[in-house]
């Protein structure tokens, strides 16, 4: 099978603390009591697509696979990296890997998890280029080779062995994301089937999907690591809109929403005191300008993306909408991963000012006058109207451009058109870290091919960078090759820059324990509820 030439690399380096592999648990095993026969509930969006480890990237069916599958290793709520179905991962040169299970663990449906179990489901996660995942595989031998072409090798039940195209020293800490999940022998029976009713080794197993309404999780008693549930189950709702959400977490009638509502922002910590949840997390929001769009190909756009970027006042839009639950981003990655900068060369185009953006946008119109109205796309169901119709005033106001909000019923509706390239516009953009590194958003968002390249970019330059930075052999070189491919990025502007995302959630009085993590999800096994 052909395959796209896309980056290699793994995850990026972080920092040492979160990389050391001693002190992690090896496991433990089976449940315990639970506070209340009430489930759990929880805001969540509809899954985009089926709930199957090579294809789900979105965060309404991540959630679900987190919980429901059991990956070689998870991370605690600061990003440090825990064993989960592994009990070590060890190399001698950094390139040649072997894995370790945990004896005696299965699947929820009871059938054994082998070292077979990951080796198929990572041979099938890498088979097509169509799979937003498979672009995950692209620093393991062989994955250009074709289908099952992977250099992986069963050793024995519990172990097996991952050749890589090169040296890393982080492999271990980016197989915490869930394509990296084993699946059993009924998947490949029938994926369409599985991936509505998938079968796992996580702590919780799916009991039924209800599509556009809620998925129910219920504890997996076959599950054998340390995640284990504190609660009788998790029902993940699916609200159209945040406001109702938020309304029900103040009558009690949901124990979680994963995000406030914007009206909310001001009052919301005054609202629910205690229960109130604000911290920084591993989220980045953009803009996304596809690279087929008219006036900006070429020259002239790399001319008025640069303008717009110029002409949006983050600050303002901070603090009027916000309320300062926002941080206006200088970069492309997250000031909680490691390798983090705010003096970028480049990154001042995300400085507000208007006399730079109408020269350039007068550059940009001596190649080609503008004409037609600049679209942002976006999905209603996430509380973004506020912010977008800012930005379209803004660029109003200091471009004298026609701009305006195109509002969609919900995310999976937009993501389907940006799947398809029919967008037609710009569309907002967001990305929550999968593993705490800064390759997962320079690899995933911005190599050529990526599967969630969005605006499908391309330059070989920026794509050579990335590949040195994730093959580095000690952290500093790996940031300073990281920071040199994002200094392209600043040239290009493929999505612009708006700002970084705090966790900005709450809980009712009948939940407990309730955590946020370093990827702004609540850690949903740790809640105990009360009647």
């Amino acid at each position: 099978m052909n395959k796209k030439r896309l980056a290699l690399g793994g995850a990026a380096i972080v920092a040492a603390a979160a990389l050391a592999l001693t002190g992690c648990s090896a496991g433990g095993g089976g449940t315990t009591p639970t506070t209340s026969s009430s489930p759990i509930t929880v805001e969540n969006n509809e899954p985009q697509n089926p709930l199957i480890p090579a294809i789900t990237n979105e965060v309404g069916g991540g959630l679900v696979l987190q919980n429901i599958f059991a990956m070689p290793i998870y991370y605690a709520a600061d990003g440090s990296m825990k064993y989960d179905a592994a009990e070590s991962i060890e190399s001698d040169d950094n390139q040649n890997w072997t894995i370790k299970l945990k004896a005696d663990q299965t699947f929820s449906d009871g059938t054994p998890v082998t070292a077979d179990s990951f080796v198929k489901a990572w041979q099938y996660a890498a088979s097509d280029p169509k799979f937003e995942n498979e672009w995950w595989f692209a620093n393991f031998a062989g994955y250009e080779e074709g289908e099952n072409s992977l250099h992986l090798k069963v050793v024995d039940d519990t172990t097996f062995t991952v050749e890589l195209a090169s040296p890393q020293a982080d492999f271990p800490i980016s197989l915490g994301y869930t394509v990296f999940a084993p699946l059993p022998d009924s998947f490949f029976d029938d994926p369409d089937s599985f991936g509505q009713a998938p079968i796992g080794n996580g702590p919780y197993k799916l009991e039924s999907w209800t599509h556009d309404q809620e998925i129910k999780l219920v504890p997996n008693d076959t599950y054998k690591g340390d995640r284990v549930p504190q609660n009788s189950g998790v029902d993940l709702l699916v609200y159209a809109e945040l406001t109702a959400a938020y309304t029900d977490v103040l009558d009690d009638k949901l124990d979680i929403t994963k995000s406030v509502p914007t009206e909310a922002i001001a009052t919301f910590e005054s609202d629910l005191g205690d229960r109130a949840v604000n911290q920084a997390a591993a989220v980045w929001q953009g803009l996304t300008i596809p690279q087929n769009l008219a006036h900006f190909s070429g020259e002239e756009g790399k001319l008025r993306r640069a303008a717009i970027s110029y002409a949006i006042n983050r600050d303002e839009i901070n603090q009027t909408i916000f309320n300062g639950t926002r941080e206006p981003a200088s970069d492309f990655t997250s000031p909680v991963i490691a390798g983090w900068s705010d003096s970028i060369p480049g990154s001042e185009v995300t400085h507000f000012d208007a006399d730079k953006a109408k020269e350039l946008w007068a550059q940009a119109d001596a190649i080609s006058p503008w004409d037609g109205t600049f679209s942002i796309k976006y999905n209603a169901d996430g509380g973004h109207q506020p912010w977008v119709d800012a930005v379209a005033n803004q660029l109003k106001n200091t471009l004298g451009i026609d701009a305006a909000g195109v509002s969609y019923p919900d995310f999976a509706s937009l993501r389907a058109e940006i799947k398809a390239r029919t967008a037609g516009a710009a569309t907002r953009s967001g990305w929550q870290f999968d593993y705490p590194g800064a390759y997962n958003i320079l690899g995933a968002l911005f190599t050529t091919g990526a599967g969630s390249n969005d605006g499908d970019y391309s330059n070989p330059e920026y794509d050579d960078l990335v590949n040195k930075g994730a093959t580095a052999s000690s952290i500093d070189e790996s940031n300073k090759y990281f920071e040199q491919a994002q200094e392209v990025l600043f040239q290009d502007l493929p999505v612009i820059p708006l700002w970084y995302s705090n966790v900005t959630a709450g809980y009712s009085t009948k939940v407990s324990n309730v955590e946020f993590g370093w990827d702004s999800w609540p850690i949903l096994y740790q809640i105990t509820k009360s009647e």
